[in-house]
């Protein structure tokens, strides 16, 4: 079981020590199809270069970049929106408006299927959306590139903010409010949506109505890290493709599986007990004031 947080940096578990992988630690490059060879997470000029972290030994994607490997993403994408035989490319960061100009943000990626003299027959949108981390995730990560040899198998454990996976954060501050918004402009046009996850992430997500591909808005890729002993790699592997519409899909995330009230009464009989049994402070009566 490892005793740090970080599964890979600059795309390479911290074990490897290849000519490959010392190259990208030491120029700060991303292997993994960035917009630009070097890495920009966070920081363009000192990069937090961690794309996937450990949690219960298993590793879990923290940079949407990692997705990109192989760009075995579009592929599977394109299944989805088109039928066998279009001819399609893919665009990056495509800025989405209403019908007022107001952005709605950008797409990760839009697949565009065109015919033989180029114009635009239909698309898809590709939403990636990798996990939030609680903790602090940098401080281990420089501290392993700070000698990489000597501490590729560093004890962080007990550190104070110890990195972990936030996939709470991850689905209600991001993930929803981007397939709410974006999905519902893209559903009213017509088209389709692939939401690009990793499976650990997605089986956090509450349970959703499944259709056939066929009639599906939204297709729910879904991918995980399998580690390879030959050449000490993770490599991305597709586990799963969930199909829904995105109506049902979304009414059932975005509302809450409640409680019993009973519960919530009792919390709130406690409550009132604390108030009502409260001692009143000590204070001079008009009696106690007037002068013997």
């Amino acid at each position: 079981m490892p005793t740090h947080p970080l599964a890979e940096v600059f795309g390479f578990p911290t074990s490897n020590f290849s000519k490959e992988a010392k190259r990208l630690r030491r120029s700060k490059l991303c292997p993994f199809n960035n917009r630009v060879p070097s890495c920009t997470k966070d920081k363009a000029k000192n990069p937090l270069g961690v794309c996937s972290i450990f949690h219960d030994k298993d590793p879990v994607i923290t940079c949407p970049v990692r997705f990109r490997e192989r760009w075995i993403i579009v592929e599977d994408a394109a299944d989805f929106f088109f039928e066998k035989g279009t001819l399609w490319t893919s665009v990056a960061e495509v800025n989405l408006t209403d019908k007022y100009g107001k952005t709605a943000g950008h797409i990760d990626i839009v697949l565009v299927a065109y015919d033989k003299q180029g114009h635009v027959i239909d698309f898809g949108a590709i939403e990636v959306q990798a996990v939030y981390i609680s903790g602090n995730i940098r401080a281990p990560f420089e501290y392993y590139t700070g000698n990489p040899e000597k501490r590729q198998n560093l004890n962080w454990q007990g550190k104070p903010n110890y990195p972990k996976p936030d996939y709470l954060s991850s689905s209600r501050k991001r993930l929803i409010p981007q397939v709410l918004y974006k999905g519902g402009i893209l559903k009213s046009w017509g088209r389709k949506q692939a939401v690009v996850l990793q499976k650990r992430f997605f089986q956090t997500l509450p349970h959703m109505p499944v259709v056939d591909a066929e009639k599906a808005d939204i297709a729910w890729l879904l991918y995980e890290l399998k580690h390879a002993t030959q050449g000490n790699r993770f490599t991305l592997v597709k586990e799963e493709a969930i199909y829904t519409e995105f109506r049902p899909a979304l009414d059932r995330i975005i509302s809450p599986e409640p409680g019993d009230v009973k519960d919530f009464i009792e919390v709130l009989q406690e409550k009132l007990d604390e108030q009502l049994n409260e001692s009143p402070p000590d204070a001079p009566t008009l009696t106690d004031t007037v002068i013997q």
